[in-house]
Parts: structure tokens; C-alpha cells; sequence
């Protein structure tokens, strides 16, 4: 019970200090990620910013580039008749063979000409190269496949390319629109980001993640949103960098697993190293706590248990505990004890004042049996002691003796005082008298102890005994030592139909009937007790008759 207890202190001390230190690690990892998770969006954001100067720049440069085009009179000579034969082969070569010449000497990869509508008429593309240092040939450009957008993102033969567009015109005259492009490059970025248009992925610069995981993963983004994601088992942030029009968006990507890894690796390292010691010390702690409560509180249950083992109630030694409260249980405990043990002690007086009057009483009622109990209580009591019984064991069998006779209330004084030989009948009546007193005294809780001494004082060694005929040491052995005791007297005492033997006869007889009627190892006992002890019990004369078993000593 008490390590249970001390368990359960245990743990009422430690998991508590626990659970809150986990959670203390666990809020400040939230924390950690949170801080990191801020700092990758608000770094996107700026880069976010600075892409956009960088757009409007490159914007305004272009747009310098395209009034310069715009007002080449070769440009707009070939636009008017672009315009008046829209359908001629060679006004068509002419505009793109100045669209090419203004394309190679500004370094661009895209010119287009458009009417004021938007609808294409003609322009040259770059053709993809084979290598860095090759930038492809300028081509007419397929106008038939272009819608009319002139400003923004147009994806052309499987390249994208960013344009920016500005109006022709010759006095005061509208002739067209003149755009420029450049191949829209994602080497330019150095974070991970995507093309989108319309809700799909056409481009990205992730390597090893194909464009359906990114479909999928920014299924749950809007167009232009700020937005979380799960890609690949990671945690991602998006940020919309540019928006081009025509559905076309730039989303700039962070892996905020990635970023926070370096971070909630030294956390980690940092956790690992807190939590033992904290652990530690929370275990010293709880130790330490559960033992200060519990030890007292065992010493007190200790001296309680062996105190119901013992029925005796001694007090607290010294202080217990410091706890007050346990000072205080023990100082009421001490209390309680002092008065049970003085109710106890008065209990007890009364308990032998009472014991005595019954032997008392049982012994008046025949002069011949004065004394007869308190004899073979003294015989008895040498006897166990000789034994080396331990002094508990003493006293009951002292009671016990006392009490051996107590049925023979039940008898009636014209047999037990008849002065002759008493008949089979009369022997008969006298024999129930161990039955009788067991049922006089175990209605009294108090002498449940003495009930084998009273009821079995007669049993013999051999089986031969009443009232249950038991054999060797089936009997108690307070009642087989009371068996020795009350024969020893009886033999030795005067009697209303014969005279007391002496010491030596009646010895002699109890000697030869060990291992017959007595235990012999308590005849042993018996027959080497001091003499003095013995000799104060015999009378100085030998018995004017035999016994009335012959060579059995009797003692009824």
C-alpha cells in the first residue's frame, strides 16, 4: 500500500512537470516556425517588390526602345502599305526584314506589328539556339496562331515571352501597335517559383517535382493570394510575384520545412540537452518530494501494523516527521494509545480478578479440591517456561490451568464429593465436564484462547482420552502439559475416597505412563523440574489406596 502511495506522490509531482515542460518545448517550436515562416513571407514580399521595380524598370526602358522604333520612317513607310495591302507577300517581307534588322541590332527576341485593333499583320521570333553562346536565327513569325494581345505574356512555340508594346503613328494617324519581347528566362530567379496561367502550371523552376504535384498542391491557392501548402510531405509558402494579364501570374515558392530545418536542428540539440536536465531534476525533485511524504507517513503505518499484530500500543518514539500534520496524527495516535492501554490494563485486572473468582469458586465447592487449579496453573507455568515457550504462550497456558476444571460446575456435588469409588455411570457424568466448560466459556470472546486447554486436558497420548479420543500431538500442547499438571496433583492431594501418594509414587507412575497417556517429552520436562517446585505440591504421606485405574493416574 505504501509504495503505492509513494507511487502515485510520484507521479503527482513529476507528470504534471512534465506535461508542462513538453508543452513549453512545444509552444516555442510553434514559435520558432511561426518567427521562421514570418521571415520567409516577409523576405518574399520585399523580393516580391523588387521584381516588380525590376519589371517597371525594364518596362520603361523598353517602352524608350519602342518610341525610338516607332518613329523609323522605313518602319512606318512599311505599316502604311502593310496596311493599304494587307494581303501582299511582299509588303509583309518588307516590315519583317526591318522588324529583324531593329530585332538584331537592339538584341531583343520578339517584334510584332499589329494594327490599331490588335490584330497581328507581321514580326519575327528568335528560333531557339544550340547552345548558350548560339541565340537562334530571327524567323517570320507565324501571325496565325497569335490572338490580339500586344502587351504582357505570349506563349509561341513553346517559348514565353514577355512583351511590352507602344502605338505607331504618322501624321496624326494611327498605323498600328509596335511590340517587343524578350524570352520570359526562369534562370533569372534564384528562388523556386512558377508560371501560372489560368489555374495551371506552365512553368516552373523546381527540379524533380513534375507540374501535376504542383497543380495539385496549388489547387487550394487563389490567383493572386498569399497561401500554405503541402508539397511532397513539406510545408510551402506562395506569394504571387506578377500578375501579366491575360491570366498569366509569377508565384514565387518557400519550403518553410527546409528553411526552418537548420533552426529546429539546434533547437533540437538545444531540447534534447533541457529535457534531460529538466527531467533530471523533476526526477530528483519527485524523489525526493514522494519520500519526504511517504516515510513518515510508513513509520506510521509500520507502528500501527505491528501494533494490531501485537494488540499492543506503544507510543511514538521522538518526532516522526516535521510534517505538522503527521506530528499532529502521531501526538493523537499517542494519546489514544495512552488511553486504550490504561482501559486495556483495567480490562485485564478485571479479567484475572475474574478468571480467579471462578477457580475459586469451582474449588469451595469440595475442601478436598481447594487449590487444585492455582496448583496446576504453577505446575503448568514451570513446565512451559522450562520449555522455553515464549512468555505469551506462558500466560495462556497459566489461564488455561486455571480454567481446566471449570465444567465440573456442571456436576453435581453427590458425585463429585462421593466419598467411595464412583460407578460406571457416575464416571460417565464426570468425563462431560470438558464439554461443559467449552460451552460455558466459548460464548465469551474473551476466552477463545482456552478453549483447546479447557475441552482437551484429558486427551491422552495414545488416543485413549476424552471427549475426542486424539492421538500424540493432535492435542494443543497447553492442554497436554495441563494433562501432566492436573495428574501430578491429583495424585498427590487427599481425596474423599483415598489419601495423597507421595512425590516419588505419584513421579513414578506419570513416568511410566509417557507415551501412553502424557506426551513424553513432557514428562521428560516434568520429572527434571527443580524438586523444590515439585515437593511444595506432594503431601508427606503415601495414598491408603491404589488407584482407581490400576497403574493409570487418574485425575477427574
Amino acid at each position: 500500500m505504501i509504495t503505492r502511495f509513494q507511487t502515485r506522490a510520484f507521479l503527482l509531482c513529476f507528470v504534471p512537470f512534465s506535461v508542462l515542460l513538453a508543452g513549453s518545448f512545444w509552444m516555442i517550436h510553434r514559435h520558432v516556425q511561426t518567427t521562421v515562416r514570418d521571415g520567409l513571407l516577409t523576405s518574399m514580399r520585399e523580393n516580391q517588390n523588387s521584381i516588380a521595380r525590376i519589371h517597371a524598370k525594364s518596362d520603361l526602358e523598353n517602352n524608350r526602345f519602342l518610341k525610338v522604333a516607332g518613329e523609323n520612317a522605313a518602319l512606318k513607310a512599311g505599316m502604311q502599305l502593310l496596311l493599304q495591302y494587307p494581303d501582299s507577300a511582299t509588303a509583309s517581307r518588307t516590315v519583317e526584314d526591318q522588324l529583324r534588322e531593329l530585332c538584331e541590332h537592339m538584341g531583343f527576341d520578339l517584334l510584332l506589328v499589329s494594327a490599331g485593333d490588335g490584330r497581328p499583320m507581321a514580326g519575327v521570333v528568335r528560333q531557339a539556339g544550340q547552345g548558350q553562346a548560339d541565340r537562334g536565327q530571327l524567323v517570320p513569325m507565324d501571325i496565325s496562331v497569335l490572338g490580339r494581345r500586344t502587351a504582357g505574356l505570349f506563349l509561341l512555340e513553346g517559348n514565353i515571352f514577355q512583351v511590352a508594346s507602344v502605338p505607331v503613328g504618322a501624321n496624326e494617324e494611327n498605323l498600328g501597335i509596335l511590340s517587343v519581347g524578350e524570352i520570359f528566362n526562369f534562370s533569372e530567379f534564384a528562388t523556386p517559383a512558377v508560371l501560372v496561367h489560368e489555374g495551371t502550371v506552365i512553368k516552373s523552376n523546381l527540379a524533380g517535382v513534375s507540374f501535376q504535384e504542383l497543380n495539385s498542391a496549388l489547387g487550394t491557392c487563389g490567383g493572386t493570394a498569399e497561401c500554405d501548402f503541402q508539397l511532397q510531405g513539406a510545408k510551402w509558402i506562395s506569394v504571387p510575384m506578377q500578375s501579366y494579364g491575360g491570366g498569366y501570374v509569377l508565384r514565387s515558392l518557400e519550403n518553410v520545412d527546409l528553411a526552418t530545418a537548420p533552426v529546429e536542428s539546434r533547437l533540437h540539440s538545444l531540447f534534447l540537452s533541457l529535457t534531460f536536465a529538466c527531467v533530471l531534476v523533476a526526477l530528483l525533485c519527485s524523489v525526493l518530494a514522494s519520500r519526504s511524504i511517504v516515510k513518515p507517513i510508513d513509520a506510521v503505518v509500520s507502528h500501527l501494523r505491528n501494533a494490531a499484530s501485537t494488540g499492543v500500543l506503544p507510543e511514538f518514539e521522538g518526532d516522526p516527521s516535521s510534517i505538522m500534520e503527521i506530528r499532529e496524527l502521531a501526538e493523537i495516535y499517542d494519546r489514544a494509545a495512552l488511553s486504550v492501554r490504561a482501559s486495556g490494563e483495567d480490562l485485564q485486572r478485571a479479567y484475572f480478578e475474574f478468571v480467579g473468582s471462578l477457580a475459586n469458586a469451582l474449588d469451595a465447592r469440595d475442601r478436598y479440591t481447594s487449590g487444585h487449579s492455582q496448583r496446576v496453573s504453577e505446575l503448568s507455568c514451570a513446565v512451559a517456561t522450562a520449555m522455553q515457550l515464549d512468555p505469551v504462550h506462558v500466560e495462556r497456558i497459566r489461564i488455561g490451568a486455571l480454567l481446566h476444571d471449570i465444567g465440573k460446575i456442571g456436576v453435581s456435588d453427590s458425585v463429585l464429593q462421593k466419598p467411595g469409588r464412583l460407578t460406571d455411570e457416575e464416571f460417565a457424568l464426570v468425563k462431560e465436564h470438558p464439554v461443559i466448560g467449552r460451552r460455558i466459556l466459548e460464548g465469551v470472546k474473551g476466552f477463545a484462547n482456552y478453549l483447546g486447554a479447557v475441552e482437551l486436558h484429558h486427551e491422552n497420548w495414545d488416543g485413549t482420552g476424552y471427549p475426542k479420543r486424539q492421538k500424540g500431538e493432535e492435542t494443543p500442547i497447553d492442554a497436554r502439559i495441563i494433562h501432566v499438571s492436573d495428574a501430578y496433583d491429583a495424585m498427590t492431594t487427599d481425596r474423599s475416597y483415598r489419601r495423597g501418594m507421595t512425590h516419588e509414587r505419584a513421579i513414578a507412575i506419570i513416568v511410566e505412563n509417557a507415551g501412553i497417556q502424557f506426551d513424553p517429552h513432557i514428562v521428560d520436562v516434568f520429572i527434571h523440574l527443580p524438586r523444590e517446585v515439585l515437593m511444595q505440591h506432594a503431601q508427606s504421606h503415601e495414598a491408603a489406596a491404589d488407584l482407581e485405574r490400576p497403574r493409570l493416574a487418574v485425575a477427574v
